[in-house]
């Protein structure tokens, strides 16, 4: 069972692998723990935004929809690689998806097609939206790259997890697409050789 980070350890953990945090409003105590429990995590997923201008996706993030309240996930990670915190506890991010993957995480081995939707994922997962159209057009920086690579070591190191732990949302519920634009194997090679080099 692993105990799910405090908010400074989660900024420590993210600074130590040198990014940039920018802290909205009340993010430490921004959270949906009365929907449900976040007491034991296993891995980290990554989305893209579907949005453009980083000022109006964080506060997407941070508020989330009328159908959806926020927070949205635990970091925004924009164009320029700087992660915005906005959530700390459970958030709205993973959704319902696929025990079958999740054990995958767990044991971190390869992965099975994402063909249910019975398991909690928001319960389990720490969630980093990443701010991108999701058209497979719109580019990746590299920065942006380095901070999901960096942002995912980070929490990794902290449980002593390896890339598997990492997964896309596309991995995990069936009819998901995201992140679009680069592969999660790709994501996970750079994760593992992060981590290797510490």
């Amino acid at each position: 069972m692993a105990a799910p980070m405090t908010a400074d350890q989660m900024l420590r953990a993210l600074r130590n692998e040198d990014l940039v945090i920018e802290e909205t409003r009340d993010w430490r105590h921004h959270n949906r723990n009365h929907k449900g429990p976040f007491n034991n995590v296993n891995g980290v997923m990554i989305h893209h935004t579907v949005t453009s201008n980083t000022k109006n996706t964080v506060r997407l993030c941070y508020d989330g929809r009328p159908d959806l309240p926020g927070p949205l996930c635990h970091g925004v990670i924009a164009k320029d690689g700087t992660v915005y915190m906005v959530g700390n506890g459970r958030t709205n991010h993973a959704g319902q998806g696929d025990d079958d993957v999740l054990r995958a995480v767990i044991e971190e081995r390869p992965l099975p097609p994402d063909n249910e939707q019975n398991t909690d994922g928001n319960a389990r997962f720490y969630g980093f939206e990443c701010e991108n159209l999701g058209d497979g057009i719109d580019p990746w920086p590299e920065e942006q790259l380095e901070s999901i690579e960096k942002a995912a070591a980070a929490i990794c190191r902290v449980y002593g997890w390896h890339a598997g732990s990492v997964i896309g949302h596309l991995e995990w519920q069936p009819g998901k697409i995201d992140p679009k634009g680069f592969t999660m194997d790709s994501m996970r090679a750079r994760i593992a050789r992060r981590l290797a080099a510490a």
